[in-house]
């Protein structure tokens, strides 16, 4: 994949903006921490993309955007729905029953670590160099840290739990290879964000009704019912609007920034509002998983040597 065109510096509004759609990653693993209390994962995950699917249709119905009904166009929305919605969600929603949400949100910072190396094996143009090797060393020293430092002190549960968040990261990384054919088939990533959770939503139903049965299940909370629809609303359909307005405006380079902010206010959410605690092995992980990322991310050190 060529280089992609980026503005060298954003503007305030964008900075605004990728603050903003850290803040609302973040906020998904805090209102998931709140629902699990009452629901269990896969009706989450369903009502989560069942509601940003009909708010991401009515904003497409609202700005005169289109969605293309072609065989091709669709299939393509099922895998990357897969991919990108219903085992990540999954797998995180169902971790987030054992560790917290801080947690989880660490783990799922090592995307772009599998990103790199799913993209080295896959693709013939985005191959890995010393400096990405050495910041996928450093991220998954920073992960056995985590993981290994407590899998025997906190459980099976729990280190199996991590393990799936850490799933859920290589999920994320096989999507981010797949979701570069979109801009081939010329489908706007409107469109795209659109179709994926609309296919997850289809998916995700069957899985429901057989593992879940919800009409057994007693009624949710009120707390966790708007905590639902604020991870379908907010964490989801809105964060997808932000998320491709700040690619179009500000490039991918400077939106992979996101990644770097989101445990930080996944974590003080849930401090602040879920009671967490994070041990001082989450903290040193984090900060290895953050070297890693600077690494592979690589600008800090290209103007480093450019200055």
């Amino acid at each position: 994949m060529s280089k992609p065109t980026i503005n060298s510096s954003m503007t305030t509004i964008e900075w605004v903006m990728l603050i903003t759609l850290s803040v609302v990653f973040g906020g998904s693993f805090f209102f998931v921490g709140v629902i699990v209390q009452d629901m269990p994962p896969k009706t989450i995950v369903f009502f989560r993309v069942l509601i940003a699917a009909l708010a991401l249709h009515l904003f497409m119905r609202v700005t005169g955007r289109k969605i293309p009904w072609t065989g091709t166009a669709w299939f393509a929305f099922f895998a990357m729905g897969l991919l990108n919605n219903v085992i990540p969600f999954s797998l995180i929603v169902w971790g987030q029953t054992q560790i917290a949400s801080g947690v989880a949100s660490i783990l799922n910072a090592t995307t772009p670590l599998f990103t790199v190396m799913i993209a080295h094996a896959l693709t013939t143009d985005e191959k890995l160099t010393i400096t990405r090797v050495s910041g996928i060393v450093a991220g998954f020293i920073g992960v056995a840290i985590m993981i290994g430092g407590g899998a025997i002190a906190d459980g099976a549960a729990t280190a199996l739990a991590q393990i799936a968040c850490i799933g859920a990261a290589i999920s994320y990384g096989f999507a981010s290879v797949f979701g570069k054919r979109f801009k081939g088939m010329t489908i706007s990533p409107y469109a795209v964000a659109t179709g994926q959770v609309t296919a997850s939503t289809i998916m995700m139903f069957p899985i429901m009704m057989i593992f879940d049965q919800p009409w057994t299940l007693s009624m949710p909370s009120t707390q966790s019912i708007f905590a639902l629809l604020a991870l379908g609303l907010i964490s989801s359909a809105f964060a997808y609007i932000l998320f491709f307005s700040i690619l179009d405006g500000a490039g991918a380079t400077n939106l992979s920034l996101v990644t770097f902010l989101v445990p930080v206010s996944a974590i003080f959410l849930g401090i602040v509002f879920l009671g967490e605690i994070l041990l001082p092995r989450h903290l040193a992980g984090l900060g290895l998983i953050i070297v890693g990322l600077i690494l592979v991310d690589g600008r800090v050190l290209k103007r480093r040597v450019t200055a």
